[in-house]
């Protein structure tokens, strides 16, 4: 084992520690009655009860990563990308994501795949970060919406969401209607310094103030509406599984679960989410009627028709990729020729 190797290795055990942790928290520790997050009863009572609600699942998921395939190929019509290949990439570097530490897949997606998609790593950059913004927006605005129902969310903490959607809605209008005239200013706030941190998030920022420039007000308008469309889907997904299984709670605890799941993954963790997203699930479902040891168990469910669905479609078209181009270097090869992190 080479020392590039124990050094990549020794990054990901804070992640799986913090894993281990959330885990824990979730389904080992007793709350104040005694009880834990695990009950094997529940696990064994688990059925179908409404079939019916199979289609949509299947409906809901193929559709809301169609929208975020498609969401990708409007922001890179500039350069000419096929809308084959920017679902290839980007379900790529999503089962890249579930399997790999680091975020390896967005990585991927910037310097290994830009050449496919006739665009350069700068270009792919831009539109990762443009989307991982359009994305927050999107679930900030629906975990606002959602905690207005159901129980246990202190007024506080509901203001301090409202203000930060707030915030970050002046801020992305200010991006779509002002980048054109934004460039200037920014960089003669970041000039001030010369950290290098700072500098960095100056790249990013004016990196993504290009991307919003390229695409036009109505294109960025537009990717708003396919934000809220994916993630909309995303919540028919959830609220399809919760009456697959009979889950019990009011039809506000699924779309609240979508949005502080996929906030977990802001916490650095082990790939995929693994921990975090067990207990958001379960911390949003309390909160709508759902004993804790369901909503953990629907957290776990969730979590593996993601990971195995994203990760199969994904893994599937990598694979037939590199098939149909005849290509024989092994992936790990691919994955040690890559920058440690974004520039």
């Amino acid at each position: 084992m080479t020392r590039e190797h124990r050094i990549s290795l020794l990054k990901m055990l804070p992640g799986l520690l913090i894993s281990a942790f959330f885990l824990w928290w979730t389904f080992f520790r007793r709350d104040a009655h005694g009880a834990r997050g695990f009950d094997p009863e529940a696990f064994h009572g688990l059925h179908f009860q409404e079939p019916v609600w199979i289609v949509g699942v299947l409906l809901a998921s193929v559709t809301g990563y169609s929208i975020r395939c498609y969401r990708w190929w409007s922001m890179l019509r500039s350069v000419r990308s096929k809308f084959s290949d920017c679902a290839r990439v980007l379900m790529t570097s999503l089962a890249a994501n579930n399997i790999l530490p680091l975020r390896v897949g967005d990585v991927m997606r910037v310097f290994t795949y830009a050449d496919d998609l006739n665009a350069t790593p700068s270009i792919i950059l831009s539109t990762v970060i443009l989307e991982k913004l359009l994305d927050v927006f999107s679930l900030a605005l629906l975990f606002v919406v959602t905690m207005h129902f159901g129980a246990g969310v202190a007024p506080r903490v509901k203001f301090g969401a409202e203000l930060g959607v707030a915030i970050s809605t002046v801020g992305l209008s200010v991006l779509v209607f002002g980048a054109r005239t934004l460039e200037g200013p920014v960089r003669k706030f970041f000039s001030k310094t010369k950290n290098a941190r700072v500098a960095k998030l100056e790249h990013w920022l004016l990196l993504a103030l290009e991307c919003i420039r390229e695409i036009g007000v109505f294109g960025t308008l537009m990717l708003v509406v396919y934000s809220l469309a994916a993630w909309t889907c995303e919540g028919l997904l959830y609220l399809s599984a919760a009456r697959l299984i009979g889950l019990p709670g009011d039809w506000v605890g699924p779309w609240q679960a979508v949005a502080e799941a996929n906030l977990s993954f802001l916490i650095p963790s082990s790939p995929g989410g693994i921990g975090p997203f067990e207990l958001a699930c379960k911390d949003a479902l309390i909160r709508h009627g759902v004993p804790a040891a369901s909503g953990a168990l629907f957290g776990l469910l969730m979590h593996a028709w993601l990971f195995v669905g994203i990760t199969g479609v994904g893994g599937g078209m990598f694979l037939l990729h590199r098939a149909h181009r005849a290509l024989r270097k092994p992936l790990l090869e691919e994955i040690d020729t890559l920058p440690a992190e974004l520039p």
